[in-house]
């Protein structure tokens, strides 16, 4: 976890809010250890295995995703990065709806530290963040929440043509 001040931007709000986000990653990536090894993981992959049909589980993980995103994008951080987060937390979402490999990958892949680890990536630039471009924030935010929808959806119709519903 990174502290407020290893951060060189003069901004403490931003810093304040980089540690809320550090510490809403860490509760859904690595907030439980397992004793006698260094494996760690966190509430997404239980709201994964407890949401198993339907995929509500991993909306909930997604939407989480996609405060994170809405709130880096906030921050300035810059598009190009702010598509690399869509796209972690996208394929978390997609592999997600698959029975057992998605929940591997709530295991292995914690989208959320990844994301986390760009927004320091790109924070630590003298020069403090410059707003967000409203425009940008409402629609990647829109987009992210439509792609963890969708693949909600998308759980749904599988689980209807498998079994015929």
């Amino acid at each position: 976890m990174t502290d407020s001040k290893s951060l060189k931007t003069p901004s403490q709000p931003i810093a304040d809010k980089v540690q809320r986000l550090h510490r809403l990653a860490f509760l859904l990536d690595n907030a439980i250890s397992i004793p006698g090894t260094k494996l760690c993981f966190g509430l997404d992959p239980i709201l994964g295995l407890l949401g198993i049909v339907g995929g509500s589980g991993d909306v909930v993980g997604g939407a989480v995703g996609a405060y994170i995103i809405y709130q880096a994008a906030q921050m300035g951080i810059p598009k190009g990065v702010v598509w690399q987060m869509v796209v972690n937390i996208l394929l978390d979402s997609l592999v997600g709806i698959v029975p057992g490999l998605g929940d591997l990958l709530d295991f292995t892949w914690k989208a959320n530290t990844r994301n986390m680890a760009l927004v320091d990536q790109h924070l630590t630039v003298s020069s403090p963040p410059k707003k967000g471009n409203p425009l940008f924030v409402v629609g990647i935010t829109l987009l992210t929440v439509l792609i963890v929808l969708g693949c909600v959806f998308l759980t749904l119709w599988l689980i209807k043509t498998i079994f015929q519903f």
